[in-house]
């Protein structure tokens, strides 16, 4: 694959390591495949383990946590749906909610002080917290990009079903419909060349090496932001003294 000899072109190079300075968004409603998408063009591998080897980007993933927490409080996370159902159940649910992006957010801050390339796994139901998130990194250097992963309402109805983590029907549909009300906003925030939009309707091994060369031309390029440059080359007179 493309991606193993990014990995040893990059792997000697300090501060020029995989991703530095790196910051990829994912955005798609539950059941468009967003996960599966990452996994498969940045190298996470089916489990979405936090680092990949193969590009060296960092995974920033609150679903990941949460379903840790859910686990060892001994909640199903395929019930969600039950449980939003019952007030009490859902208030200690959100809590461990709330846990999980607490312990995500540390993790994260851990990445952005190192300007450690990162792959930001949500939603993107929210614009103005990923408007935010995205001014966060451009001010510390980093080079932004999305990749919006899009999909029909019902194909993501019917992958929802499949999911361990099941929402309820009319939670995706809603979700769904926030997502792609956001579409052309996000398109004039990142840009043309840093916008990259994945039809994920049907599984296409195709259309993800497309999608994966036009991710490693992006990890190739030199970082544009003046603000990158600076850190860059100052972390190399440091290194050098």
């Amino acid at each position: 694959m493309k991606r193993v000899k990014l990995f040893e072109d990059f792997i000697l190079e300090g501060v020029y390591d995989p991703g530095i300075l790196k910051a990829f968004f994912m955005a798609g409603g539950p059941g468009s495949g967003k996960s599966y998408v990452a996994g498969e063009i940045f190298g996470f591998g089916n489990k979405m383990q936090s680092v990949s080897y193969s590009t060296g980007l960092k995974l920033v993933n609150n679903d990941n946590a949460f379903e840790r927490e859910l686990k060892k409080a001994g909640y199903d996370p395929g019930k969600l749906g039950e449980y939003a159902a019952d007030q009490e159940i859902w208030a200690d649910v959100m809590t461990l909610r709330n846990k999980a992006k607490n312990i995500t957010k540390s993790i994260q801050n851990n990445y952005i002080a190192g300007r450690l390339g990162q792959v930001i796994d949500g939603t993107g139901k929210d614009f103005d917290k990923i408007k935010r998130y995205r001014q966060l990194y451009k001010d510390l250097g980093y080079d932004t990009y999305m990749v919006f992963v899009n999909t029909s309402l019902e194909i993501a109805q019917e992958r929802n079903q499949k999911r361990e983590r099941k929402l309820d029907n009319k939670m995706v549909e809603q979700m769904w419909k926030e997502v792609q009300n956001n579409l052309g906003a996000f398109q004039k925030l990142f840009g043309t060349e840093s916008m990259i939009i994945v039809d994920n309707s049907e599984t296409d091994g195709d259309v993800l090496d497309q999608i994966e060369t036009m991710i490693l031309k992006r990890m190739r390029d030199s970082i544009k932001n003046p603000l990158g440059k600076i850190w860059i080359k100052e972390a190399l007179a440091a290194k050098a003294r």
